[in-house]
């Protein structure tokens, strides 16, 4: 059996880690339209790993545009077992200061498209555990290695997936700042649920880069603000991946990676050959 790959999802920055070799840009069709971009893949640390530019090559795509399915059906037919992702957040909260990073654990759902970030459907019904959608194995060796590399790191914390492209209200942003929430993203939740499915073990690494809008004493979000907190982390988010990739076990044996084992509901005899065809990379295992 093969070593299983690692994926990396995130700005087209994070792919110029030192000692990521190997390079290769490879394209890959999916049933569920075209993903981001091409993949680029390559050796970092001895292991097989695959990067995606999550907006594309230039930041062509909206958040509301991404396709998740495409992105991580890809994925795994790649052969990824574990993807890193790595994203810029505001903050809802005053401890939470721009340049840290949180390590979230839990996710609020505000998109409306919760359709598009599951596999199933179409003859075959599943129904994944989702109470903690990230992968807790993969992020508490994340945590370790931000805190190695001396960043202010922050352990655990609740990500509203907000739908965008447009920032908040200040009448949501405070809500969700009194809701106790933790950080707002528009793109992280689509690829936890899409890659829970999958079985594939998911956790992301969000840099803060504004306080929203919810605290009147700072200055609101504006792209200026958000790129130039993303070029302060970009070296240390690099950092952090290198350091994980070659800790991560080379059999995926995590519970993640069992995740459908006992969430489909449908007989197996009553599978439609179309959507089993559609399916294989993901429901390999159980054919």
């Amino acid at each position: 059996m093969s070593t299983p790959k690692i994926g990396l999802i995130g700005g087209s920055g994070l792919y110029h880690i030192e000692g990521f070799t190997d390079q290769k840009w490879v394209s890959v069709k999916t049933p569920f339209g075209a993903p981001s971009d091409e993949f680029l893949t390559g050796k970092l640390a001895g292991r097989d790993v695959v990067f995606l530019p999550r907006h594309g090559r230039g930041h062509r795509i909206l958040p509301g545009e991404l396709n998740h399915r495409a992105n991580l059906w890809a994925m795994k037919k790649l052969g990824v077992a574990f993807v890193i992702s790595v994203s810029a957040v505001g903050s809802l909260q005053a401890k939470y200061r721009p340049c840290d990073l949180v390590l979230v654990d839990q996710f609020v759902d505000k998109t409306k498209r919760p359709a598009e970030h599951s596999f199933f459907g179409a003859g075959i019904v599943a129904h994944v555990a989702f109470a903690d959608p990230i992968c807790e194995e993969l992020r508490l060796l994340l945590l370790k290695a931000a805190r190695a590399e001396k960043a202010r790191v922050h352990n655990g914390g609740t990500y509203v997936n907000m739908e965008g492209p447009a920032f908040s209200t200040r009448a949501e942003s405070i809500a969700n700042h009194q809701a106790g929430f933790d950080v707002i993203g528009m793109t992280n939740l689509g690829e936890a649920k899409c890659a829970r499915e999958a079985e594939i073990a998911y956790a992301s690494l969000a840099m803060v880069t504004d306080y929203d809008c919810w605290k009147v004493d700072e200055a609101h979000v504006t792209v200026e603000m958000v790129l130039a907190n993303l070029r302060r982390n970009a070296e240390t988010a690099k950092a952090i991946v290198a350091r994980v990739i070659p800790q991560l076990p080379t059999e995926a044996t995590w519970s993640c990676h069992d995740a459908l084992r006992c969430a489909i509901m449908t007989d197996k005899k009553l599978w439609p050959a179309a959507t089993k065809k559609k399916l294989a990379p993901i429901l390999k295992k159980y054919l």
